[in-house]
This record gives structure tokens, C-alpha cells and sequence, in this order.
């Protein structure tokens, strides 16, 4: 006979997607998982750590979905209550854009336990991998964070805020979107910014490209770089001698060097 398990939810950021890029406290939760649903911004590797756990993916990509947000919100609760310790694995920090704290209220409705492990975002975890330092003495004292597709699939309008600010930007989710940024900046300012497009950022298919406002578009479709990607603007993105022998070692075209002025 099956003893009873208390039904729980255990909300884990799993990091920007190098698997070695999880926290020790998200690992041991996986361990003593019984169901792990997880998204499509995981690395599946890590899913190695719930061996004894079923395995379900609920990811979305693109407008296609294994499952609604209220499927998921619903699945939760059932598998929880049925199985007992239920993983909500997503990529980077489910509180950055992942719903995390949605899912956690839903949960609580229905008398579940709930933890959250934090992980580390794409937003931060990711620039860092590439040498780039979002907040710098005398270049930039901080940083916005911004999702580059809203509910609505239309832009967030904080880009326009953000445009006119000396901060370092970082989008996500922002790539289909990128000309309407392009413009935005275009519009908003005169100087021609840093601009570094990564990715599959951690990952062993990571992929860079690095210009400016003015020729970034070109860089994105001679390189065809597309969605996960993540994108960081401002005076920051050449100031970093990681990027300085990125550089050097994939671009001969000097137009590049002039207009980051390396």
C-alpha cells in the first residue's frame, strides 16, 4: 500500500542552460521529486537529477503549447495531490517572466505546500558568460530588465523608456521584435549603441553577434540568429576585453571596430 504524500509544489529556476548553472538546493529538490513538470527553456540533462520522478513537458515556444497556463495550473494541483511532490522546472528564474508566482497562487488555493529555489536569469547569467558587466563605474550605474513581447504580443512600452536611458538594457523574448526596437532607439537618440544579440547563451550552441544600432539588423540575418536570444544594449557591451578578442577573432571587417570605436 501506497503511503500517503503531502501534496507540494516546488517552483525551481534551472538556470540559463548550461546544466552546471543550477543551484545545489534546485538539484535536491529535483532528487526528491515525484512529478517534474518542466518547459522548454530547460536543458533536459537536467532532468537526469529525477530519476525516480515522471516526467512531463508543458513547454510553449512560439505560439505552440503542450499545455495552457491553465492546464499547467491545473495538472499541478492533480499530479500533486495524486503523487505528492510536484517540480515546476523552468529556465533562468521563474520570477523573471515565468509565471512562477502565478503558479504558486493558483497552488495555494488548493491547500498545497509551496517552495520556491531561485535561479540564476538568462538577464544576468547570460551577458556575464560573454565578459559583458551590466553595471560599470562611470559607464552604467544600472540596468533594466524588460520582456520584449507582453501578453498581448505587443512591445513593452518601457522599452521607449528605457531607449532615453543611460542604463544598460537587456530584452528578452525580444527577437521578433527586434526592427521595432531598432527603430525605437533610432527615433530616441542620436548616439549609434553597443548592441549584443546571444544565443542559446551558456550552451555549447551558443552563438554571438555583436555591432550597434545601425548595423545589428544586417549582423542578425548574415548570421541567422533567432529565438532564445537575448538582447543587451548600451556603452557596456564594448567595454570588456572578453568581447574585444571576440572581436578579433570572428570579424576582419574593420567597420565593425570603427563603429564600436575598440
Amino acid at each position: 500500500m501506497q503511503s500517503f504524500k503531502t501534496p507540494k509544489l516546488t517552483i525551481v529556476g534551472a538556470g540559463p542552460g548550461d546544466v552546471e548553472l543550477i543551484t545545489l538546493k534546485a538539484i535536491k529538490a529535483l532528487e526528491s521529486a515525484d512529478v517534474v513538470l518542466y518547459d522548454a527553456l530547460v536543458n533536459e540533462e537536467l532532468l537526469e537529477y529525477a530519476s525516480n520522478a515522471e516526467i512531463i513537458f508543458v513547454g510553449k515556444r512560439l505560439g505552440c503549447h503542450a499545455y495552457t497556463q491553465d492546464q499547467i495550473n491545473d495538472l499541478i494541483v492533480s499530479m500533486a495531490n495524486i503523487h505528492g511532490h510536484v517540480v515546476r522546472l523552468k529556465g533562468g528564474d521563474s520570477f523573471v517572466f515565468g509565471r512562477g508566482s502565478e503558479e504558486i497562487d493558483y497552488a495555494v488555493k488548493f491547500g498545497l505546500e509551496t517552495a520556491v529555489v531561485p535561479g540564476i536569469s538568462s538577464a544576468l547569467g547570460v551577458p556575464a558568460s560573454a565578459g559583458i558587466s551590466l553595471t560599470q563605474r562611470k559607464i552604467a550605474e544600472s540596468f533594466w530588465v524588460i520582456t520584449g513581447t507582453t501578453s498581448n504580443h505587443e512591445l513593452s512600452k518601457d522599452i521607449h523608456l528605457a531607449s532615453k536611458s543611460a542604463a544598460t538594457v537587456v530584452i528578452l523574448m525580444g527577437m521578433h521584435k527586434l526592427d521595432e526596437i531598432i527603430s525605437i532607439y533610432q527615433e530616441n537618440r542620436n548616439d549609434d549603441l553597443p548592441i549584443a544579440i546571444i544565443q542559446n547563451g551558456t550552451k555549447n550552441s551558443e552563438q554571438k553577434v555583436i555591432g550597434t544600432i545601425n548595423t545589428i539588423t544586417k549582423l542578425v540575418s548574415e548570421k541567422n540568429i533567432s529565438s532564445p536570444a537575448i538582447i543587451v544594449i548600451g556603452e557596456v557591451v564594448k567595454n570588456t576585453s572578453k568581447l574585444t578578442e571576440y572581436f578579433q577573432e570572428h570579424f576582419d571587417d574593420e567597420f565593425i571596430f570603427q563603429n564600436l570605436n575598440l
